[in-house]
């Protein structure tokens, strides 16, 4: 059976790159393109599944790891190795919590990408050599359990609480999406109650906290006060 891999990022020449690492380990693989997260959803729109898809967490329009969990959201059970430049183990960290199934450095030579590609296909977790989870004072840090929250959303919630970043008021929304506004209400109301927020700003507040640099300022702090 011929195998299918959708690779999404913006830059033609690590597109290229992904192409012939993938070929290097399947031939005969068909390959898809996607320069945006929009392509990509309507390359996963198409009949034909894929096996994998390989994602660049930055992508044009989109911030932090809205990409990864927009086309999680999409398509719960499609594998996704994030090829990524970004190499903190904050980062691998939360991506992994976002419900990715690989995350691999773009740095990594031609054959270890193709023996990640491989092995995620074989269904193991490929993560950066010498990886290890971030420390926690103990328990699950805020920022993971707001990514497993927003991993939950399912992909027109994610849509309205992308408008409702943006500044959007529930009646634009609704035009936006083709809806009447009592059906955006309903989606705000269980956004926050999945968010555990009890208002639109304060869900705004919180998702920006799943931003890269976020991330690794939130994590940055833990570690000043414990050494203070």
């Amino acid at each position: 059976m011929t195998v299918r891999f959708l690779i999404v990022d913006d830059h033609p020449l690590f597109r290229e790159a992904l192409q012939l690492a993938i070929e290097q380990a399947y031939p005969e693989a068909v390959i898809v393109e996607a320069a945006s997260i929009a392509a990509a959803q309507e390359a996963l729109a198409s009949e034909q599944p894929f096996d994998l898809l390989l994602l660049d967490l930055t992508m044009p329009g989109t911030r932090g790891f809205d990409g990864l969990i927009e086309l999680r959201a999409a398509r719960p059970k499609q594998p996704i190795l994030v090829v990524s430049a970004h190499e903190d183990p904050r980062i691998v960290h939360e991506a992994m919590t976002c419900g990715a199934a690989g995350y691999i450095s773009k740095s990594v030579k031609k054959r270890d990408l193709a023996e990640a590609i491989q092995d995620v296909m074989a269904g193991l977790v490929v993560l950066p050599k010498g990886y290890v989870p971030p420390p926690t004072s103990g328990g699950v840090s805020r920022e993971t359990d707001l990514a497993a929250r927003v991993a939950s959303l399912t992909r027109q919630q994610l849509r309205v609480l992308q408008m409702v970043r943006q500044g959007m008021l529930n009646k634009q929304i609704a035009h936006e999406l083709g809806v009447g506004e009592t059906t955006i209400k309903a989606h705000v109301s269980e956004i926050m109650r999945k968010l555990n927020v009890v208002s639109r700003t304060q869900a705004v507040i919180e998702v920006a906290r799943l931003d890269f640099d976020s991330v690794l300022a939130s994590e940055a702090g833990k570690e000043t006060s414990r050494g203070t």
